[in-house]
């Protein structure tokens, strides 16, 4: 009786602990002012890496390099096609491995917010919705229809339960504080009306009852049911306010550039702009930004969308595709989270007090009861530079910035003003052996009846092939009496095929005739072209290819793709020959896909030819392979495809993605002010290049030897010109005024008192495994011009190459300061001096073995 007892208060006890230990995690609230964690109001600064575009290999670096780049919350979309990819068929494995992501940002410290969307956008293939989806009975994607209400909630709710198994919300003692259901959702809303509203309702509604413990968030979305938080996306947000006065500002898309689409340029947006954007949204009571993307990687596979949108997923992101700190993007913000850092007791405590200190000039003063104050100083003005009084103090602002006060004296930081290094990339030979190629033709002169289908008229493309594969061929037949005018001498007849998109490669008799393109804006193409039939009967292969399934727009569930036609012959002695009504037999794929040939395991019998007869052939449609040994070293790696045309690559079955070395247009110039309102036309490069040249390989995806490459090439293409690369660090510049503000140049000993200026310095620093090889250009006084193209003004002290040579060269590291007295002299006396260098960067070989 008494064991009985005891065993009932020991349950008793271990209940009222378990119901304590998770009333004590339930820490993430809100106010007005920020996110709440343990009661503690923060401002908190958060990046965008999404898992399946990097390998989980490089996820705890990537993250790491996060942390220390002022970073607090690792933000992720979930992508609902790679996880359910057949109805009730999960995939939670290798980049997919959404928990182990999770839990590595909580190894590292760090929170996270999961964007279950389950509607993703991310310019990912079909929006991130699974194809079987849109063949759901009755469905209608993002309104108020209850076969989508039923599969949006049944897969929110798995990746909900699939969290709370693994105790990983913060309620729980995980990293996850926040959760966003939809997204950007507002602008579809206000198109359906009353069904979109009912929708968007019943998504807020659906997921506050999952009872995550933490906060929801609905970006885009100006009617956002409390207590679902609505925030802001954009490329400036400090405009936004949320919908009801007891809500945070949060910022949940700082678009940091901008991606990439096959034929576009690249678009960088400048570091400047973008700090200047976060400073102001903080400024004016923001308190949360999300940087869109901090990391934006590769497109993988088949996983672009768009259309056309590029396998580089690379964004311009403060970390490169590769995982690499683009400096000086990651360096300066790192800087201005840091200032900002100094001035979150008042920002958080109070309200700013706005005070105009020009016409284009503002101060915001956060100001407490206990002594706190910090300072913003803003000029809007993109053009022009102002001097301000404040406090009784003169402050210089450039054009289009804001400066930095946390103890209302003393300028930290201003966004304008770039004090660390800038790393220029190259992309070098690695020690692997020209590839030694072997090739496979598609036949194009006929189909396996095993795997086709006839059926009267045009069939739209995925409707046949699930999206299982980028093709599908479209062929018929046409007979030609040879009494026919221009077999004896006259005109060509025409072929006009209309698609829906996104490209066609056109075949008479099995050889390729030409191929026509849509584009991202305009998908839906005309293809126009002379034929020449030879009499009897005639043989039209269409081989429609697909380059992503759209991401955004009202329905694009019901967008079609592929040729629908018309399909007609004009210029035949009887007039038009419309073939869009004929019997039309279809295959879905290429026969080496059916064959596997991308995987090792492939154990098809099939001819490959030899590389000596591959390489002078350019021959449509076909397949290379080689293999190769892993390069030594751990830079990240990349095919240089720049010798091909348009296709796909694999790593020993592993999809590297699509390549296309389309030459972009689009409006570029030398020039790139940061000054003013950035959007994706301005700050363009790469015009009359290929939009993408390199690939990323993954390390995580070789073997020591022998690894499998396999192309697949649509147009033709030189393979003895790809090689494998490697990325690297070619040279760093710093360019610094004397008087440049710096958070480490300032002892501040309290508010409002100044303490001892330390003059700032110059830090250069090569990747890991290199050193400082020589010193391209080093000048104290007035130099002129950007990294990679400096100049000496008109002062100049003579002994810059010797002490930054002396201080850097042979070490991987160096710092510099930037002075007078470090110099010597002062070389021009009343002039404002800066020091600009460029180092290079070389692999060091001091601990080279041959």
């Amino acid at each position: 009786m008494e064991t009985v007892s005891f065993s009932k208060c020991l349950f008793t006890f271990f209940f009222l602990f378990i119901s304590i230990s998770q009333l004590t995690h339930s820490t993430v609230t809100y106010d007005r002012k920020s996110i709440l964690i343990n009661g503690q109001r923060r401002i908190l600064f958060s990046g965008s890496i999404h898992y399946p575009r990097s390998t989980p290999d490089m996820w705890e670096d990537l993250i790491l390099k996060a942390k220390q780049g002022g970073i607090d919350v690792i933000e992720t979309y979930v992508f609902w096609n790679v996880h359910e990819p057949s109805p009730n068929n999960y995939n939670f494995e290798g980049r997919y491995d959404l928990v182990k992501f999770i839990k590595t940002i909580q190894k590292s410290g760090l929170y996270a917010n999961l964007r279950i969307g389950p509607y993703v956008c991310a310019e990912w293939n079909f929006g991130g919705f699974p194809v079987w989806l849109k063949y759901v009975p009755g469905i209608s994607f993002r309104t108020d229809n209850e076969p989508f209400k039923r599969e949006m909630q049944r897969f929110t709710e798995k990746i909900v339960g699939l969290m709370k198994s693994e105790q990983l919300f913060e309620s729980q003692g995980g990293p996850i504080i926040l959760s966003q259901i939809e997204n950007e959702y507002g602008p579809q809303g206000k198109i359906q009306g009353a069904a979109g509203q009912n929708y968007m309702n019943w998504a807020a509604k659906m997921a506050v009852e999952m009872g995550t413990g933490v906060p929801w968030l609905m970006c885009k979305e100006d009617d956002a049911p409390d207590p679902v938080i609505n925030t802001c996306n954009g490329f400036y947000c400090d405009k936004f306010t949320p919908n009801r006065p007891y809500k945070p500002t949060m910022w949940t898309e700082a678009w940091s550039g901008w991606f990439t689409e096959f034929g576009g340029p690249i678009h960088k947006r400048p570091v400047q702009d973008l700090a200047f954007a976060v400073a102001r949204f903080v400024t004016r009571g923001g308190s949360f930004v999300n940087y869109y993307m901090y990391h934006g990687g590769t497109n993988f596979g088949r996983t672009a969308g768009g259309p056309f949108v590029a396998t580089s997923y690379d964004y311009d992101a403060p970390l490169d595709e590769y995982g690499l700190i683009r400096q000086p993007k990651y360096g300066h913000l790192r800087e201005l989270h840091r200032a900002i850092k100094m001035c979150e007791r008042a920002l958080v405590s109070t309200d700013p007090i706005v005070t105009s200190l020009g016409s284009s000039q503002q101060a915001h003063v956060y100001s407490t009861e206990s002594g706190d104050c910090s300072a913003f100083l803003s000029n809007y003005d993109s053009k022009s530079a102002a001097t301000v009084m404040f406090n009784n103090m003169h402050y210089n602002l450039p054009p289009w910035s804001v400066s930095i006060l946390p103890d209302c004296r003393n300028a930290v930081f201003n966004t304008a003003k770039v004090g660390v290094q800038t790393s220029q990339m190259q992309m070098l030979p690695t020690n692997t052996q020209m590839f030694s190629w072997q090739s496979f033709d598609e036949d194009v002169s006929s189909l396996d009846d095993s795997s086709t289908l006839t059926a009267p008229g045009l069939l739209e493309q995925i409707n046949v092939t699930r999206d299982a594969t980028d093709y599908l061929w479209y062929t018929t037949s046409v007979d030609i009496g040879s009494s026919e005018s221009f077999l004896h001498g006259g005109e060509l007849p025409t072929l006009i095929v209309q698609s829906t998109g996104h490209a066609v490669h056109v075949f008479i008799n099995g050889q390729l005739f030409s191929s026509t393109y849509g584009t991202r804006e305009y998908r839906r193409f005309m293809h126009i072209g002379k034929v020449n039939f030879r009499a009897g009967t005639n043989r039209i292969a269409l081989l429609s290819v697909a380059i992503g399934l759209p991401n955004v727009g009202v329905h694009f569930e019901s967008w079609s793709t592929g040729i629908l036609g018309p399909v007609v012959i004009h210029g035949l002695d009887q007039g038009k020959w419309d073939l869009s009504h004929q019997k039309w037999t279809y295959q879905v794929g290429l026969k080496g896909e059916a064959m596997n040939l991308a995987s090792p395991n492939s154990i098809s019998s099939v001819e490959w030819m030899q590389s000596a007869i591959v390489v002078q052939r350019n021959q449509p449609l076909t397949w290379h392979k080689t293999n190769f040994d892993i390069p030594e070293g751990d830079e990240p790696l990349a095919l240089d495809m720049e010798g091909m045309g348009k296709g796909q690559i694999w790593i020993n079955g592993e999809s590297i993605g699509r390549y296309w070395t389309s030459f972009a247009v689009g409006n570029c110039n030398n020039e790139c002010n940061y000054a003013g309102q950035f959007r994706p036309q301005k700050c363009q490069v790469g015009c009359g290049q290929p939009t993408q040249r390199w690939y990323h390989v993954p390390r995580s995806w070789l073997k020591p030897t022998q690894n499998l490459l396999v192309i697949f090439e649509e147009l033709g293409g030189d393979p003895s010109k790809i090689s494998l690369v490697k990325r690297s660090v070619s040279s760093v510049c710093a360019d610094v005024l004397e008087f440049h503000p710096f958070i480490k140049n300032w002892r501040i000993e309290s508010y409002g008192k100044s303490g001892e200026f330390r003059p700032p310095k110059v830090h250069l620093q090569c990747s890991p495994g290199q050193t400082i090889t020589s010193i391209k250009f080093a000048s104290f006084g007035t130099p002129l011009g950007s990294c990679g193209n400096y100049k000496q003004g008109a002062c100049h002290s003579p002994s810059s190459y010797a002490i930054l040579s002396k201080r850097c060269v042979g070490k991987p590291r160096c710092i510099v300061t930037v002075s007078n007295s470090n110099f010597g002299q002062d070389p021009c006396p009343r002039v404002m001096k800066r020091l600009s260098v460029e180092a290079v960067c070389a692999p060091d070989t001091t601990n080279w073995r041959g």
